[in-house]
């Protein structure tokens, strides 16, 4: 901002969207303008929620899942797009991040609260998304088998990224705080925005404090969504698609990317495979992310990080 210019207003708002607590700050040079774009990025993730969401039935996603075998079809342009994507990052991570295991999901219970969940495999609950057929130039999904889709492990970065295009332009910065997931525009008035990072076991506590200028940082791992059992134990909330069962590591990993998408996809991809592993993929392929490792005995927390992680936020113990 230049030297002698008013501080911009900033308003904020909350909203319950995606199954989680979105909260939308933005800069403005007013108070009314800044209402009126908060308005504006709502409606976005409204209408992708829309199109994304296994809850209503008349999503896209949800009109997919209930057609019939072998019969193409027709989706959105934007959809089509995005099934584009969908398949090069599942081709990319060896299938680590998978979106079409919506049955598995629903088998295990992993959506719903209670203490009673099945217990699944590839087998008795088909999954993955070789199974879906796109035809990008006519635009039309077909499923080859009796897979659904669930857009836990990609829908909140591709409606933080359709903000983004849609608000070129606006003056101000704004960030999104999305249930794990944050985005930003831009540095604020005042410098990066603080974003704190959870610490592992003790989700209330802040383990790293980092400031970011622009993209988004999104994290996996345990969380209060994990499914606790009748005998005490817990079932982690996100699937290894290859095993067809829950994750059980105690590591969470951030990742951040220029386009929210990516750090959504990527987060999910990068908990499944587990640090070591992990951190070798992402380090060849130049992807910002890192580790949380939890000390039992100290109750401390080391951070494993990309070089990319350490280059954008500084080496930190």
């Amino acid at each position: 901002m230049a030297h002698g210019r008013e501080r911009p207003a900033r308003v904020e708002r909350t909203v319950y969207l995606m199954g989680t607590v979105a909260r939308f700050v933005a800069e403005a040079p007013d108070r009314e303008t800044g209402l009126l774009r908060l308005e504006r990025m709502v409606r976005v993730v409204e209408a992708t929620e829309a199109e994304l969401s296994t809850w209503r039935d008349d999503s896209v996603l949800s009109a997919l899942n209930r057609q019939d075998i072998g019969v193409p079809r027709p989706v959105p342009a934007a959809t089509c797009d995005l099934f584009g994507r969908l398949a090069t990052w599942h081709a990319a991570t060896g299938g680590t991040f998978d979106p079409a295991v919506g049955r598995l999901v629903d088998t295990w219970g992993l959506r719903q609260s209670g203490p009673s969940p099945g217990i699944a495999s590839p087998e008795e609950a088909p999954a993955g998304f070789h199974h879906l057929e796109l035809d990008r130039v006519r635009c039309t999904v077909t499923r080859q088998a009796t897979v659904t889709l669930d857009a836990g492990a990609f829908g909140k970065g591709e409606a933080l990224d359709r903000v983004r295009r849609a608000d070129t332009g606006a003056e101000g910065a704004w960030l999104i705080d999305f249930g794990g997931q944050v985005a930003v525009s831009g540095p604020a008035a005042d410098g990066p925005w603080p974003v704190a990072i959870a610490h592992p076991e003790r989700r209330a506590e802040a383990a790293a404090r980092l400031r970011l200028s622009g993209g988004s940082l999104a994290t996996s791992g345990p969380s209060a969504r994990d499914v606790q059992l009748d005998n005490g134990g817990r079932l982690g909330h996100i699937l290894d698609p290859r095993s067809g069962r829950p994750v059980a590591r105690s590591a969470p990993v951030t990742v951040w990317h220029e386009q929210a998408f990516v750090a959504d996809v990527l987060s999910t991809a990068l908990y499944v495979m587990g640090a070591d592993a992990g951190l070798a993929w992402a380090g060849a392929r130049g992807i910002a992310s890192a580790y949380l490792i939890a000390d039992a005995a100290g109750g401390g927390v080391r951070m494993r990080a990309t070089p990319a992680f350490e280059e954008r936020f500084g080496r930190r113990r």
